[in-house]
């Protein structure tokens, strides 16, 4: 049930008996600031210091709404805003328990957000940590792919705000870390992903670790009708607030579709958009692990400065190649949709789609790394014949047609050497024999190659003619056998042995 506290009076409205109301619209853009959200001065200096000046559409709709206490389902394009949209107000209502005590006991979790992938909640708990930067709240995140110790660490210290992916909080409810029985609001970030990603069972084990009566807010680019059942099942009277057309791309991005002869010309036509357009970092992405490393290598080949990220890296080395593509040092990062949801590039200003998403809502998040905050961007796409269904399922979808354009190769070459087999980055590995371990591990990764063949040792002597002995003639090797023979001595017949069982031969 959703509490119903004392907030601004800046809504005016009554939510309806049935599952969903919509909030109204905000009085005069022009009118409306963080100041006139009545938000506290620790968090508005916080605003400020971050360089927020008016706030986006979601912001402006949604945190009146999460204030005043309502239940709220909150849909907008990808790079809007959403996370200041639920943060701040979550972080207005929790002041009344902020205190500057030591004791743990007297940071509780008050506020729990949920989230998908492990960079998305990463992403959320530094935004709550630099808005709550002049308040007594504390924070903290917990997921998978690392060490659990310094996460248990963290929550004994205690923190009213607790980012998470529904996985690792389960183990923590599990080691009894971290206690949810004072929670009052309850966050689903691209709650859509995480049913993609079939976390509705631990979903629901979490919800029922929750206090009954709380505040509930579910935030997404895209509400499926499966989301919407979902909210039925936990939301009280929510009020809907959808600020763009659901599963709309944002305007301000350039899309356009490149047919490509086939799939082996695909590496070639990224190189070449790349240094055409003049793109200096862009996010390419592929549907497979296998592809994206593979593809990162060749891109190596062609000059590009490229790194891949996918699900079966490492969280420090997923951290790291994040944090290198934010710096600037890697200029092509080619990912998967691990890194659909949640990556948040200040400014980038493309992105490519090596291979067309299986699922249509994908490319709208896909694309949604670009144009963010009303800024320019550029979503190119690679499509060949075979890709017709996907390109279609996504106009319709999106209700519009895409651009279509045929991409001419400079170098046609290079897919000519890719389909005879030859692979560029093969040149670079050394060839290793059939008991290497690296061949077994490669092989059992997916590489169906297997090992180079390696010829067996030959012995020299093999190679020589054949030469027939004489028989009159002794050879040196033959009279040497026979001055050892003669000086050991006379040969002595065998002695009898008894056998094992049985005993010796019968005499006579």
């Amino acid at each position: 049930m959703a509490a119903n506290l004392p907030g601004p009076t800046c809504v005016n409205t009554t939510p309806s008996p049935s599952l969903e109301s919509t909030a109204p619209a905000p009085e005069s853009p022009a009118a409306i600031t963080f100041e006139s959200f009545g938000l506290a001065e620790p968090i508005l200096r916080a605003v400020h210091e971050l360089g927020y000046r008016e706030p986006t559409p979601i912001q402006a709709q949604a945190i009146p709404v999460v204030m005043q206490g309502h239940d709220v389902m909150g849909a907008a394009q990808t790079g809007t805003g959403k996370t200041a949209g639920f943060a701040l107000p979550i972080l207005q209502r929790l002041l009344q328990h902020a205190n500057p005590s030591a004791s743990p006991a007297r940071h509780p979790v008050r506020a729990l957000i949920l989230a998908p992938t492990r960079e998305l909640a990463d992403q959320i708990f530094v935004n709550v940590r630099d808005y709550a930067r002049h308040t007594h709240l504390r924070s903290a995140v917990v997921f998978g792919g690392v060490d659990i110790a310094p996460q248990i660490a963290a929550l004994r210290q205690g923190c009213e705000v607790l980012i998470a992916t529904p996985g690792r909080l389960l183990d923590h409810l599990g080691q009894r870390t971290v206690t949810l029985a004072q929670a009052e609001i309850l966050v689903l970030d691209e709650a859509d992903r995480m049913l993609d990603m079939g976390f509705l069972p631990d979903i629901q084990r979490i919800i029922n670790a929750l206090p009954q009566r709380r505040q509930n807010l579910m935030f997404s680019a895209t509400f499926s009708e499966d989301i919407r059942k979902l909210a039925s099942s936990f939301l009280q009277r929510p009020i809907s607030i959808e600020v763009a057309r659901r599963n709309a791309a944002a305007d301000t991005v350039e899309q356009v579709v490149y047919r490509v002869p086939d799939v082996d010309s695909k590496r070639a036509a990224v190189a070449q958009l790349v240094r055409e357009r003049a793109i200096s970092q862009v996010i390419v992405f592929t549907n497979t692990k296998i592809g994206a490393s593979r593809l990162a290598r060749q891109l190596e080949r062609d000059g590009l400065i490229a790194s891949a990220i996918h699900g079966d890296k490492s969280q420090q080395e997923r951290l790291a190649t994040l944090e290198g593509f934010k710096k600037g040092e890697v200029s092509v990062l080619v990912a998967t949709d691990v890194a659909a949801r949640g990556l948040d590039i200040a400014e980038l200003p493309a992105v490519i789609n090596y291979d067309l998403p299986y699922s249509p809502e994908d490319y709208v998040h896909r694309i949604g790394r670009t144009g963010r905050a009303g800024a320019s961007g550029l979503a190119l796409s690679l499509m060949t014949g075979n890709d017709e269904r996907l390109h279609q399922d996504i106009e319709k979808l999106l209700k519009r047609k895409l651009e279509v354009r045929t991409l001419v190769l400079d170098r046609p070459v290079a897919a000519a050497e890719e389909r005879s087999g030859h692979r560029p980055d093969d040149d670079d590995r050394p060839r290793r024999t059939r008991d290497d371990r690296g061949d077994r591990a490669g092989a059992r990764s997916g590489d169906r190659r297997g090992p180079s063949p390696v010829a067996p040792p030959i012995d020299p002597f093999f190679l020589k003619p054949y030469e027939p002995v004489s028989t009159d003639t002794e050879t040196a090797q033959q009279a040497s056998e026979k001055a050892a023979t003669a000086s050991r001595g006379p040969i002595r017949p065998a002695r009898r042995v008894a056998a094992l069982l049985g005993g010796g031969p019968p005499k006579g």
